[in-house]
């Protein structure tokens, strides 16, 4: 059995941790505007908001490439700044970010839209902020579906490949993470180091998924026991 370096793994899990988190705010704020917004660009905002979900992700690395590109305006701000983004283990962040965001607001934005308006307007009515709406009874209410879009974000933000090899490419220790790791054990002939870290990443995502599964029957018992005993 080939020897095998763990960093990606640790590369990978701190990348799709903090994307998600990154993932679960951006997401839920994009889903609870857009749930309320009622003009007329509501599904080009949509479309726009889903589209990571359908490019290619070597498209949207090279999108993220110009965007915080050295010659761009974004990539020049940073520079002043003395922050470097692409090559960097930020880089692999800000990939698996955007790959994963149309997850999270789409799971999230269902979540919400299947709440009765009529119960945040009577918290509205009993005098609670806007603030106090979203965080003491939105999310309460729709906190299956926002753990199913955190489950799925983390899931996606561990299996990015295109977008991170775009713009973060391949350093080990650094943005070398378990799909990179596989993809030039392969290119290096490697086939049994590419297996057991194919192994690693099922796992890992299996491990997600069933969790997620675990979340949702618990709650569903958690509730109907509840109605009972009311």
């Amino acid at each position: 059995m080939p020897e095998i370096d763990l960093i990606p793994v640790w590369v990978s899990l701190k990348t799709a941790a903090v994307s998600t988190v990154i993932t679960f705010f951006i997401g839920s704020a994009a889903a609870r505007w857009l749930v309320g917004y009622r003009g007329k660009a509501k599904g080009f905002i949509d479309g726009l908001f889903t589209l990571p979900l359908v490019l290619p992700p070597t498209v949207l690395g090279f999108g993220l490439l110009l965007l915080f590109g050295k010659n761009s305006p974004i990539g020049k701000f940073l520079c002043k700044l003395g922050v470097t983004i692409i090559f960097s283990w930020w880089a692999t962040v800000v990939a698996a970010t955007v790959v994963a965001f149309p997850l999270m607001y789409q799971t999230v934005r269902g979540a919400f839209e299947q709440i009765e308006p009529n119960i945040e307007n009577a918290a509205r009515t009993l005098g609670a902020s806007e603030w106090d709406v979203f965080w003491r009874v939105t999310v309460p209410l729709a906190w299956p579906g926002i753990m199913a879009g955190i489950v799925l974000s983390f899931a996606r933000s561990l299996g990015e490949f295109g977008a991170t090899l775009m713009i973060a490419g391949n350093i080990p220790g650094k943005t070398q993470t378990i799909p990179v790791a596989i993809y030039f054990a392969v290119a290096a002939g490697d086939n049994s180091r590419a297996l057991i870290w194919v192994a690693v990443i099922f796992v890992v995502s299996m491990f997600s998924i069933i969790s997620l599964n675990y979340w949702k029957r618990y709650l569903k018992t958690y509730s109907t026991r509840n109605g009972e005993e009311a």
